[in-house]
């Protein structure tokens, strides 16, 4: 049965609830694909695919990004708008690397304001000409969605700035979230207009998005989408100041492919993904992968490249102007240090200046000589913060040059205004050193461009070619996503102006042959590593990813953004009530195996002792003769024993089957290989080393094991330790009979040949020797644990310890990947499910002599 929610999410981040009801959903305007025009109302928007495939056979991509590719000037007679691609548009330069024949559509926002009543024109005009889907933002929710929680919130906290105060970073704003999330879902609308769910791929770029994938994802469970963050992702520590941090972090999970420029992005992600949602990636094959419900969510570092033949083709532009022989006429005799960056109080722009001036100050040699030009792109962002960055790195200008400019020679060459491409490549190819100080930058690709402007063209009489030796020198702040993928550069910290000073000069003094080799290097990684390459390795990553989707049931639960979808195997499925009871009264001879905690007791109680009412259950089931009923659990006998004295036939299998008592009249016995515990006092010490080291972790001493839990403790450090440990037990242990094991936030040292699973088959050994051969077999568990005996219910037909004939519940707790074939909510329900079956007993107690099948 799907999970479907009617709710707005837009009103639950709100906090306001609407009452639910069915809202009818307009059809498509304009279908760009052949196909069938579905009515995207609730039943179509949560079923799993649509009942009938499309035929269109080819796949195609929509790219869904916060502006579109193209440039929007209005007509000179003010009477309509002109539109052009934007040539240096990342969204338009990734087409490079898909296939030939796959159609790219492409849905985003305009840079300009289009009046109402042009809208429509607009659209169709875009839609036909450019194959982009505009998608109109009111003004007031612009305003607060990106220049508000984007450029105020986001931004500075993905650069490491928190709000200490309102002035610096902007404080959290419940309106701006609003805003956000209401600009998210009129992209998602505009998608739902023009998406065949069944062949589209869906690629999101970038933070102004995050929330997207979960409204796509309500519509269509088994949507092919990926996201790419463009941006740095804080470290766990910074990003978990953010007062909707689970509301994005869920809903960049309901992605399939989630994609960063660095590891170490990568990284603080997937650290927050820990503490916060309990989820661990796993590495298998060179692929990192979240288990999220059944869904793999795959995480892709890859850094972005640049277009090489758009680089090009600019070169040749500047040369047609002439802008390089101006340039190298204007610097002739100088030594051009260049840097180009947004004016953004996390471009390190004064910082750089700082380190020029103390360059000049320790190496005289370079006065009248060394010229630093700095190229400050428009600001995107506003405020006050941004003001008072202008003004100092204006003051340092200022000051450096009147300090060391002489007649002819300024130090300082600040270029404070629109430049154009061509303009940026001829500053490109005569400079000798490109200088980064970013404090923190997502990618930051200019030094890709230098490297390529500095190898020239193919042009012999192009004058950017350079006449001599190619070579190009690059000092980097190491906060930078390019810095890992160029070893070559110089890479500095910022903050340490003397050692970027350094940095400077060692980078124009070097000899040629040095610079030669450090920039074959760098260009031979530049030039194979392009735009193309990024966008053909993202797109073979999401249909890796996705490959399964279709062979899948997938359902959607949840409410806002807890929404996600459930993606499990086609057999597995909940147990139903009705069959349970049918098969229950049929039988004969029954076997029930029940897990205690998180079964029949919630994992979240704090009295974990049984109540009443399932001791009540329990006792009709085991007075039923036909039934044998076992608890078997990882708990202690002497727990077990206390809780359930009441129960007087009832089987118990303690610490995962070591212990087994049949009933309450019948002694204990032990199934391990050995009574041996002498391993003990190797072990307890060794875990005792890490309990003391492990602030929260805590061990539990069995009577046939030892148990290091560390579900208190720091994730990321409870987590190596308990790898750490587990190593060095199975080192110190290696010539012992135990087994060491690690499980969900624990460490075990147990004997060989233990487990819930040997329990299960020993029980239905002994009953098929005493001649009561089980002919039904319910089994219920809810963790790794319980999976060994669904594993031994599997194999139990095939070795004849059960009939072929037998009818068979596995069934885990939860609706999670299994070896079961059904599955129950919760707790509640399997008490529900038991009492259905105690209601079908035959109940009441007969006489003294009436026991259960024992040995």
């Amino acid at each position: 049965m799907m999970s479907r929610s009617y709710t707005n999410l837009l009103d639950l981040a709100t906090g306001n609830f609407p009452a639910i009801g069915r809202e009818r959903k307009r059809l498509p305007r304009v279908m760009t694909v052949p196909g069938n025009v579905y009515e995207l109302d609730d039943d179509q928007a949560n079923s799993v695919s649509s009942d009938n495939p499309s035929s269109v056979a080819q796949d195609r991509l929509i790219i869904v990004a916060n502006q579109l590719p193209v440039k929007a000037n209005r007509r000179a007679d003010d009477r309509g708008w002109v539109f052009s691609w934007n040539e240096d548009s990342l969204l338009l330069q990734l087409k490079e690397g898909l296939p030939e024949d796959m159609e790219v559509l492409y849905v985003g926002s305009l840079r300009v304001d289009v009046d109402l009543e042009e809208q429509e024109e607009v659209s169709q005009i875009l839609l036909e000409t450019f194959k982009c889907v505009p998608t109109f933002l009111p003004h007031d929710v612009l305003e607060k969605f990106y220049h508000g929680f984007c450029k105020k919130l986001l931004w500075p906290l993905f650069h490491y700035m928190l709000p200490f105060s309102a002035d610096h970073g902007g404080r959290f704003d419940r309106s701006m979230w609003e805003a956000y999330v209401s600009a998210n879902k009129l992209f998602s609308q505009k998608v739902i207009e023009v998406i065949n769910p069944d062949d589209d791929y869906v690629w999101i770029h970038d933070y102004h998005l995050m929330v997207l994938p979960t409204f796509l994802r309500r519509h269509f469970n088994q949507l092919r989408m990926g996201f790419f963050l463009h941006s740095p992702f804080p470290s766990s520590e910074i990003y978990r100041t953010l007062p909707v941090r689970e509301e994005i972090l869920k809903a960049l999970l309901n992605s399939d492919l989630i994609g960063f420029h660095t590891f170490d992005y990568a990284r603080h992600f997937l650290s927050c993904c820990s503490r916060m949602l309990g989820l661990e990636y796993q590495s298998k094959r060179g692929y990192i992968g979240l288990e999220y419900y059944g869904r793999t969510v795959g995480i892709k570092i890859m850094p972005v490249g640049i277009h090489m033949g758009r680089i090009a083709s600019v070169m040749k532009l500047a040369d047609k102007e002439k802008k390089t022989g101006e340039l190298k006429q204007q610097f002739e005799g100088k030594t051009v240090l260049l840097g180009v960056d947004d004016m953004d109080i996390f471009k390190g722009i004064n910082l750089k200046l700082l380190a020029m001036e103390q360059l000049l100050q320790q190496h005289s040699k370079w006065q009248g000589k060394a010229v630093l030009v700095q190229i400050a792109n428009p600001a995107r962002g506003k405020g006050a913060d941004l003001e008072e960055i202008q003004a100092e790195i204006r003051e340092s200008c200022r000051r450096i040059n009147e300090e060391f400019g002489e007649p002819g020679y300024e130090p300082i060459v600040f270029v404070d205004r629109p430049v154009s491409i061509s303009e940026r490549i001829a500053y490109y190819s005569i400079a000798e050193c490109v200088v980064v100080t970013a404090v923190r930058d997502g990618m930051n690709l200019t030094p890709y461009e230098y490297i390529v402007c500095r190898q020239g063209t193919d042009d012999s009489e192009s004058s950017s070619d350079l006449s001599g030796p190619k070579k190009s020198m690059l000092v980097l702040s190491e906060f930078i996503g390019c810095s890992p993928s160029l070893s070559g550069a110089i890479r500095v910290n910022p903050w340490n102006v003397e050692a970027t000073a350094e940095a400077m000069n060692e980078a124009i003094s070097m000899s040629q042959s040095e610079q030669l080799l450090r920039h074959e290097k760098h260009f031979r990684y530049v030039s194979t590593h392009d735009v193309a390459y990024w966008s053909r390795s993202f797109l073979q990553d999401m249909e890796r990813t996705c490959s399964e989707h279709f062979r899948r049931r997938c359902w959607g639960i949840g409410l806002s953004f807890g929404f996600r979808v459930v993606a499990l195997d086609p057999n597995f499925r909940k147990l139903s009530m009705e069959a349970i009871v049918s098969a229950y009264c049929r039988a004969k001879s029954r076997a029930i195996l029940l897990d205690y905690d998180g079964t029949v007791m919630p994992q979240n109680s704090i009295n974990k002792a049984p109540s009443q009412e399932v001791i009540s259950i329990l006792n009709t089931l085991c007075w039923d003769k036909k039934n044998t009923v076992f608890i078997v659990s990882g708990r202690g006998r002497d727990n077990l024993s206390q809780w359930f004295s009441p129960c007087r036939k009832l089987g118990l299998a303690a610490e995962h089957g070591y212990f087994l008592r049949w009933s309450q009249d019948k002694e204990w016995e032990t199934c391990g290989q050995s009574s041996d515990f002498g391993w003990k006092q190797i072990a307890e010490p060794v875990m005792k080393l890490y309990t003391e080291t492990t602030d929260g972790s805590s061990i539990e001493s069995k009577e046939s094991a030892l148990v290091w839990q560390y579900g208190d403790a720091d994730p990321g450090f409870g987590s190596s330790q308990a790898k750490e440990m587990l190593d060095h037990l199975e080192s110190v242990l290696a010539n012992e009979p135990v087994a060491v094991k690690s499980g969900h936030f624990i460490v075990e040292v147990k004997p060989q040949g233990v487990s819930k699973g040997l329990a299960a088959e020993k029980i239905f050994t002994t009953m098929t020797e005493n001649g009561k051969q089980a002919d039904f077999l319910l089994c219920i568990g809810d963790d790794r644990s319980d999976e060994d005996m669904f594993e031994i219910i599997g194999s139990a037909m095939s070795t004849n310890i059960l009939s072929a004939n037998t009818s068979l519940f596995a069934c885990t707790v939860g609706q999670k990947p299994s070896k079961a074939k059904y599955y129950l909510d919760d707790a509640s329900e399997v008490i529900c499910m038991l009492e259905s079956l105690a209601e079908a007993s035959d109940s009441g107690p007969s006489s003294e002599e009436e026991t259960q099948v024992s040995p």
